[in-house]
Parts: C-alpha cells; structure tokens; sequence
C-alpha cells in the first residue's frame, strides 16, 4: 500500500468513525461515552457536528479515533476464543471502563 491509498483509507476511516460517533452519542450519549471512551465535552461536541463539518474533519491524513488496546491484558481478553469467550470480553469491557477518557487539550 502507497502512501496516497494509506490517506485515503485514514480518511475513509475517519468518515466512519465521525458518523458512528456522532449517530451513537444522538441515540444514547451515556452509551457512547462508555463504548468510544471519550468524554462528555467531546460527546456534546460530536452532538452538534454538522455533515459538513463531519466531512471537513475527516479529511485529516491522521486517524481521529483512537485503538485502546494499550493493556496487553485487555488486548489478550478480547482476542481469546476459547470456550469463555463471553467471560473474557466482559471482563476486558469492566477494565477499558476504568481508563481515564480521551480529553480535548
């Protein structure tokens, strides 16, 4: 993959995640915060995004979201496909709920 078709995917990626983002914090925002861990100023930002400014913030060349497999625990939980798999993914859920969210600096 060329350095054009890898900013074209970051920005694909990016567009999605803007409309995912924005589409959960407008059906529960309390949700939203949880399941992308960001935090509530963000979540009133996404909130108020117009499509256009959604378009124009995902025209970036850098991914906007953010992979939270930083615990090499959580990773190994919700990679796990063993017979309790259920398990592993609820206890990787119960430990990314205790990291700090993402705050606009």
């Amino acid at each position: 993959m060329n350095a054009n078709e890898l900013t074209t995917e970051i920005k694909e990626l990016n567009l999605t995640y803007l409309m995912l983002a924005r589409q959960m914090v407008h059906a529960d925002k309390d949700m939203a915060i949880f399941r992308l861990g960001i935090s509530k100023d963000i979540a009133e930002i996404l909130a108020v995004l117009t499509p256009g400014q959604i378009l124009k913030m995902s025209n970036s060349n850098m991914m906007l979201c953010r992979i939270r497999f930083d615990d090499n625990l959580v990773f190994g939980m919700l990679a796990n496909y063993g017979k309790e798999k259920m398990m592993a993914q609820s206890h990787a859920a119960i430990l990314m709920a205790g990291q700090p969210v993402e705050e606009i600096c």
